[in-house]
């Protein structure tokens, strides 16, 4: 799959976030020109009761609705954040992470997400409000 320049761009942008970096979730380009997020959840990622935190999953959510906004050539940054846990995923999981905007507006937008494994298993759903800043490119 050859990529476009802006999934190259969001890739890029992901690559020298440090705490997308810190917590190792790579971005992976789709055919459909957006691109997904996927961590395998290592000790690292857990809490004490041996299951990925919250707090990284709502990370990864929030990390990948961002990136719809930017594929829609928008910067952005987080208005409102909600997420809905249904099940703990365990240690050694891999979280593939799926946004899709659901309102493209010229300051505002709103994006929904679904954390689930390779099989199809919902994780979590998130749902977030972001503030447009301008263009990502230019």
């Amino acid at each position: 799959m050859e990529l476009t320049e802006l999934q190259r761009q969001i890739m890029r942008f992901y690559h020298h976030n440090p705490f997308v970096e810190y917590l190792h979730m790579q971005v992976e380009p789709l055919a459909d020109g957006g691109v997904q997020l996927v961590l395998p959840i290592d000790e690292m990622h857990t809490n004490l009761y041996g299951i990925a935190h919250g707090g990284v999953l709502m990370t990864m959510a929030d990390t990948a609705m961002g990136a719809a906004c930017l594929a829609c050539n928008k910067k952005v940054v987080t208005l409102s954040l909600t997420t809905d846990f249904m099940h703990a995923v365990p240690l050694t999981e891999k979280v593939i992470a799926h946004a899709r905007v659901l309102h493209d507006g010229r300051h505002t937008m709103t994006c929904e997400c679904e954390l689930q494994n390779k099989e199809g298993k919902v994780f979590a759903k998130g749902h977030a409000n972001f503030y447009v800043l301008g263009k990502f490119v230019e």
